[in-house]
């Protein structure tokens, strides 16, 4: 009986422990389960310890409230141009209502994919080639906008689509991998041109600013040389000016007279030897009173200008 009793003891043991670890239950963080109690939703747990019902309620979801990235399968796009192109994406997306995650759709997940996979296709069909590869945004923007709106009703909150990889055929990126090469050496050529232009008128400028500088330099060369010839000039006539003045103060002195008169007889004298002189032969004047009437006159016209100075 004693042997009956214990055991009876460990049963009821073994059931408050399993009724305990049934009850007391502890949500992690950023987490959120869903109860049911007598299969119809109860509650929504959050982090911390929780209490549940044993054999009353059971949790039957439990959700992850952290942004979850869902890669989305490649597939086949036909564009606006009728080229296939292949596109992979990656969705990011965020529950926020876990008991419409639970009951809105019997796999959130699975609709997810397939409605951004669909919005995806439509989207690439309104565009051409070329324009799929310019704009990401654009497409990106759009799979959110579209995915988020039906999402909404699953009690999930679609965050960002990216475009992983678009791929077009080989022929068609063989054709693109061409134009582009054609594309560069167009502006290769082109630059080549602009640079040889741009030569051209820096030559053409460098010739014309080189003649006008030399032009303006001989202008100004002449401009002095002018200058100079002038003030020579002048600086000879204001010497002769002043030596005649001195020359008149000289014969207004006393004994001036004889000296003018000892002057003009020395420079006769000179000029004649010095005109005179032909082949080694001299030629004498004919009338040697030439040199006295010559003195004679000269000393009238000192006389003369002495009479008008007085």
């Amino acid at each position: 009986m004693e042997f009956g009793f214990g055991t009876f003891t460990l049963i009821l043991f073994a059931i408050a422990v399993v009724f305990v670890i049934k009850t007391v239950n502890v949500v992690p963080q950023q987490h959120a389960w869903v109860v049911e109690r007598l299969g119809k939703y109860h509650a929504t747990l959050g982090p911390g310890l929780k209490i549940v019902l044993p054999f009353i309620d059971r949790i039957a979801y439990k959700h992850s409230l952290k942004e979850i990235p869902l890669d989305v399968p490649m597939q086949v796009c036909i564009t606006k141009d009728n080229t296939q192109l292949e596109v992979d994406g990656i969705l990011y997306f965020q529950v926020t209502d876990p008991m419409r995650a639970s009951y809105g759709s019997s796999n959130y997940l699975s609709a997810i994919s397939q409605l951004a996979q669909t919005t995806l296709r439509s989207v690439i069909g309104k565009m051409e080639l070329d324009k799929t590869f310019e704009e990401r945004d654009l497409i990106n923007h759009s799979i959110v906008n579209a995915v988020d709106e039906s999402a909404a009703n699953w009690g999930v909150k679609v965050l960002r689509y990216e475009i992983k990889d678009l791929t077009p055929p080989k022929e068609i990126l063989h054709a693109m991998q061409s134009q582009i090469t054609a594309e560069r050496e167009k502006r290769a050529l082109i630059a080549a041109s602009e640079g040889r232009k741009q030569e051209q008128i820096n030559i053409a400028t460098g010739e014309r600013e080189a003649a006008i500088a030399k032009s303006e330099g001989e202008k100004q060369a002449s401009i002095n040389r002018a200058q100079g010839q002038a003030a020579a000039i002048l600086s000879i006539a204001e010497a002769s000016a002043e030596a005649l003045r001195k020359t008149a103060a000289a014969i207004r002195e006393p004994g001036g007279s004889d000296a003018v008169n000892l002057k003009v007889a020395e420079q006769y004298v000179s000029a004649f030897a010095q005109l005179a002189r032909t082949n080694n032969s001299i030629i004498v004047p004919a009338n040697l009173s030439d040199i006295s009437g010559l003195i004679a006159g000269a000393m009238q016209v000192v006389k003369s200008q002495q009479g008008g100075a007085k």
